[in-house]
Parts: structure tokens; sequence; C-alpha cells
């Protein structure tokens, strides 16, 4: 979305007051305005972001303006305060919803402010979470500190954090989707090993995981293993029996359409394009 998407010009005011980093601004049309902490804006746009509270606007989750303001932790302890005092009923949710847009968010990483928001949202009452969303979004020191933070570490984030003691633990007593979720997990990241272990373990190589796990639900460990770019993973993964004519659920492409895919996106070096051209033909001389 974008700032010009939204409507309600008092609203669009305080965005901005928060994106430039106006405490007195914010402060003078919050208190002229209490509304504005208490009511979601109207914006029925579709996906994780709609009809949001002014307070879910400090992450940049989704992103608006590719940066956070240098004080906004100050920004959002202010907002903490006003939505305790203005908003108690809808406090938890507010604070919850916002520290996981704040985990999973590129920007509060790149702003060096991941942290800080983190223990802020934790400390005004916010619980923790397992850390699956940050993983799935490669925000792993954001993961790691929700977990100290008193989080419940999965199977799932125990792969990804490579710990592997836990992970023997925790696998012992995971049901069927949790296995999956860890091996599509251990794709993501490429990690041969892990995917191993868990094959060896009784994880199946094929499925979606549960949709509201916390991780991608959309595609098969497979999938994720191409888009790790690691050929290693993804023939342990086809020697397990993984099907190579299963398509993802949101741009209905095969594995293989994703290695196709994957180079034309924007970030990778010559390596890693190669890396998927390697892949690429593994799986069509894999195809039957």
């Amino acid at each position: 979305m974008k700032n010009a998407d939204i409507q309600d010009p008092i609203f669009l005011r305080a965005v901005e007051a928060i994106d430039s980093g106006n405490i007195a601004v914010l402060d003078s049309l919050i208190a002229e305005h209490p509304r504005l902490v208490r009511d979601r804006l109207s914006l029925p746009e579709e996906g994780y972001f709609q009809n949001p509270y002014l307070l879910w606007f400090v992450a940049d989750n989704p992103i608006r303006i590719e940066k956070l303001a240098p004080n906004i932790v100050d920004i959002t302890r202010r907002l903490i305060e006003e939505v305790k005092r203005e908003a108690p009923d809808s406090m938890q949710e507010q604070l919850g919803y916002t520290l996981g847009l704040v985990a999973t968010g590129r920007i509060p990483r790149e702003c060096g402010v991941q942290i800080d928001m983190i223990d802020l949202l934790i400390d005004a009452g916010a619980k923790p979470g397992g850390g699956l969303g940050a993983l799935a979004h490669r925000n792993i020191a954001a993961a790691e500190h929700l977990i100290q933070r008193g989080g419940e570490l999965t199977l799932a984030a125990a792969v990804c954090l490579d710990r592997k003691a836990d992970v023997e633990r925790l696998v012992l007593s995971a049901s069927r989707d949790e296995r999956l979720v860890a091996l599509t997990a251990a794709a993501f990241y490429g990690k041969p090993d892990m995917i191993a272990y868990l094959l060896s373990m009784g994880a199946e190589p094929n499925g979606y995981p549960e949709k509201n796990n916390g991780f991608h639900s959309h595609a098969t460990p497979l999938h994720q293993a191409v888009s790790s770019g690691s050929l290693v993973a993804v023939k342990l993964l086809v020697e397990a029996g993984a099907k190579l004519d299963v398509t993802d659920k949101v741009y209905q492409g095969t594995p293989l359409d994703w290695a196709e895919y994957m180079p034309t996106e924007e970030g990778y070096d010559e390596t890693a394009k190669k890396n998927f051209a390697m892949i690429a033909n593994y799986l069509r001389a894999n195809q039957h």
C-alpha cells in the first residue's frame, strides 16, 4: 500500500507524523482525535494489512517508505501509551499484531531497530510467539530473540536455528504436520543435513504445511528447496519421493517453474543463477 491510499485526512496526517518522527504533531493529533488510537482505518485492501490500527504503521510492513524514523522506538512507545489509555479493550490485539509486523518486517531489521521494538512491545504485554513468522522472512536474529523472550521453541524453529539437540528432542513427539513444517523450513534454508535427518525420522516429502502454522503454507518442501538454490537439498527430496508435478498454491508453479523463474528476480549473482540452472536441469532430467 501507499500513504496515498489513506482517504481519512486526519489518519493520513498521523501516519505522516509517524513516518517523519514528529512526536509533537502526533501527540497533538491524538489529543484532538483520540479515535486515531481507538478505531481501525477503513482500508479494505486484501491481505494482512486490511483495516489497520494506527500502531501497525510503525513497522513499515507492508513497505510504504523503505525506512523508519530515527526515533521510531520513541514514537512506538508514545503510541503504546495512548493505546493503553484510550483503547484498553483492543490493546492486546494491537500489540500482538504490531509485534508480528515488526518481527517479520525487512525495514525494522535494516534500520537496526527490530530487536528494540520487539522488546518494547513484549514489555508492554505482547506475547512473543515462536518466531516462525520471523524465520519465514529470514529474520533470524528476531526469531532467536523472540524465543529468548519466552516464545515457544518449535521443531521448525529449532531446525532453522541449527539447534540440533533440540531438534532431536522435539522430533520424537512432533505431529505429522509439525514434521512437514520443519522439513519445509529446512528446505527453505537449504539445510541438507537437517533435511536428511528429518526424512530419516519419518517426515514426509510431499504436502503443504497447514495454514496459520507461522511458516509458508503455500508450497511444498521441494519448492522451498528450489528457492534456496541448494541442488543437494533438491536431490535429497526428489530421491525421497517428492513429487515434481505438484504446483504451489499462489503462482500455480511446479518446482521446475520455480527453478526457471528464480534467476529472473533481482538480487541474485551469477553463482546463484548457475545454481538455479543446475537445479532446473536436474528436475527436467528426472521428470517422467
